[in-house]
């Protein structure tokens, strides 16, 4: 060639052609930075695999991007591959590719397909952060604990490594923010199988249910997109204290539908229902007087609850657990899970009640006190308590007799049987009665001695005087004790001849008195004195003496002056009276006087 130059003109044509697949190949082979491409595996070794994009260089990826967490490569040779353009050329003058954040672009854009078309994804909870969960989709997303389920979940760990479709409910892609929601999910899937199970829905129907919550009252059981309530009396013929006793969440139940309200949509269920009522046949299981066994279920203030079988259940009244004890408790004879033996004492079929006996498995000891001892006899026991209305002593164990404060002396003088008695006391009484159906057994101690109104009669006749204390003043007379046992009355109209207006216008307590018996009526201890009739027979014997008095003075006087008349006088000159028979001297047979 010369040295003229040489223009493109002069070029020859395949030349020209040349150069234009050049500029095609440059146009076509161009990627720009942060873009995937598409690239073929040329080479792999130990450390990076080798990628061909069409570029004037090829890309090495470090092989971990190639292979699994078990270290299994999971590319051939020749295979076409999708890498990110990160720099078109590096400092060593080779394109930088990345498998990985190619991939994660890619999950990124799926992710953003779903969103766009609102289609589920699907992850694995991967672990517990604050607020919620975190989830593999691919990329890491947020899944919070209000959106994991349909209600509250308190432990969230036990939904690690579960899969699950998840709707995103929150997507930046720019950010790298993504938020999941299950229970968007869930609150679909719900009310499809609401609606389908409301459609089938009626009372009496017998349905599966899955326990989805545990309250004091009651439970919630899943129905298919509707809850049900069971509450905890429609659980069991039996007694349950509480709702955990017999479920745990996640139980599957046959329940039957008690009420239907459609528009609130509430439910209300029963399992007892679902069985016979035991009640009905208890006529022909149990009877009055018939020795059952049964388990302690309950205690109460007035009693113990027996299960005799499920659903039949027994009250042993505390009354009815001793003969002789009595104590202020159940739990003092029976605990909640011992067995005992007890008698059916009544049974009431329309109220669902049995009434049990413990005590009449034994011998009544109340009947075996009448043998032991007859009303009439004498006992001897010590004052075990003492109150203001009597004593109680101890005749055998667990039996007290009780002596009546009017019982402890013939005159009723023992108003507080505290001042006379101390507990530990040994005293002797009778017995007066004794009550097998009441339990109650009477002594007495002023029957140990005779009766003082007994010989009332002979010891103060009517007319007799008597003298005693005024120990009592009514606004209608006195009450005078006349001796130890014997009070009597002295009404206002027996005190004085005068008008009396009040009673201590004439006595008061502490007086000595005397006065008359006027009335006496001892089958009612009643016994009436007088003082006013007493001062009238005195005054009058005062006058009668007085008259006899006065009369033999009168005598006495007369006499007297007949002696002094009479002292002058010469006795010879009087003249001679009449003799009489006797003193007249015998005459004899000559008429001359015998002499003497």
């Amino acid at each position: 060639m010369t040295t003229a130059q040489t223009t493109m003109n002069d070029l020859p044509d395949d030349f020209e052609d040349f150069e234009s697949l050049l500029a095609e190949y440059e146009a076509k082979s161009t990627a720009k930075e942060g873009e995937i491409v598409e690239g073929v595996i040329i080479d792999i070794g130990k450390d990076y695999v080798t990628v061909d994009i069409g570029y004037k260089s090829e890309g090495q990826i470090p092989i971990e991007e190639f292979t699994t967490h078990e270290g299994e490569l999971t590319v051939a040779m020749q295979q076409k591959v999708d890498v990110y353009l990160e720099a078109q050329e590096n400092e060593h003058g080779q394109v930088e590719l990345s498998k990985e954040k190619a991939d994660k672009l890619k999950i990124w854009d799926d992710i953003n397909d779903a969103v766009e078309r609102d289609e589920l994804v699907e992850g694995v909870i991967t672990g517990r952060v604050k607020g919620g969960l975190t989830v593999d989709i691919g990329v890491k997303a947020f899944l919070p604990g209000s959106q994991v389920d349909l209600r509250p979940v308190r432990n969230l760990e036990k939904y690690i490594s579960e899969s699950f479709q998840f709707k995103v409910i929150k997507f930046n892609k720019r950010r790298g923010n993504i938020v999941l929601s299950r229970r968007a999910l869930l609150e679909k899937e719900r009310e499809e199988l609401k609606r389908k199970t409301l459609e089938n829905l009626e009372v009496g129907q017998t349905m599966p249910g899955i326990v989805k919550n545990i309250t004091e009252y009651g439970c919630f059981v899943d129905l298919g997109g509707i809850d049900g309530l069971l509450h905890i009396t429609d659980m069991s013929w039996g007694r349950v204290n509480h709702p955990s006793e017999m479920f745990e969440v996640g139980d599957e139940v046959n329940v039957m539908v008690l009420k239907f309200d459609s528009r609130s949509e509430r439910v209300s269920l029963g399992l007892k229902q679902v069985s016979e009522d035991p009640w009905l046949g208890v006529r022909e299981r149990y009877r009055v007087g018939d020795r059952v066994n049964g388990k302690v279920v309950s205690l109460t203030d007035y009693g113990a609850f027996i299960e005799l079988e499920d659903g039949i259940e027994g009250l042993i009244h505390i009354s009815e657990m001793s003969w002789t004890k009595r104590p202020k408790h159940p739990s003092k004879m029976v605990s909640i899970g011992d067995i005992v033996e007890t008698v059916i004492l009544d049974i009431d079929i329309d109220n669902k009640r049995i009434s049990l006996g413990m005590k009449q498995v034994e011998t009544n000891p109340w009947e075996l006190l009448q043998e032991r001892y007859p009303v009439g006899s004498v006992v001897r026991g010590k004052i075990r308590n003492i109150t203001n209305f009597g004593l109680f002593i101890g005749i055998e164990e667990g039996i007290d007799g009780l002596i009546h404060v009017s019982d402890l002396d013939w005159g009723n003088r023992i108003k507080n049987p505290t001042e006379h008695f101390q507990k530990g006391d040994e005293v002797e009484a009778v017995v007066l009665h004794i009550d097998v159906e009441k339990e109650r057994f009477s002594l007495g101690i002023k029957q140990l001695s005779r009766d003082p109104w007994e010989t009332i009669e002979e010891r103060y006749p009517l007319g007799s005087v008597v003298e005693g204390n005024v120990n009592k003043i009514l606004d209608f007379g006195a009450i005078v004790q006349i001796d130890a046992a014997i009070e009597g009355l002295i009404h206002i109209s027996e005190l004085s001849y005068d008008k009396v207006a009040s009673v201590t216008d004439v006595v008061r307590e502490g007086d000595t008195v005397r006065a008359k018996v006027i009335s006496l009526i001892p089958e009612e201890r009643k016994i009436g004195l007088s003082m006013k009739r007493l001062s009238e027979e005195e005054a009058s014997e005062e006058y009668s003496n007085y008259l006899r008095e006065q009369r033999a003075e009168q005598t006495t006087t007369l006499g007297e002056v007949l002696a002094e008349k009479l002292s002058g006088i010469d006795a010879s000159a009087l003249p001679e009276g009449p003799a009489d028979e006797e003193s007249a001297p015998a005459e004899s047979t000559d008429g001359s006087a015998a002499s003497e």
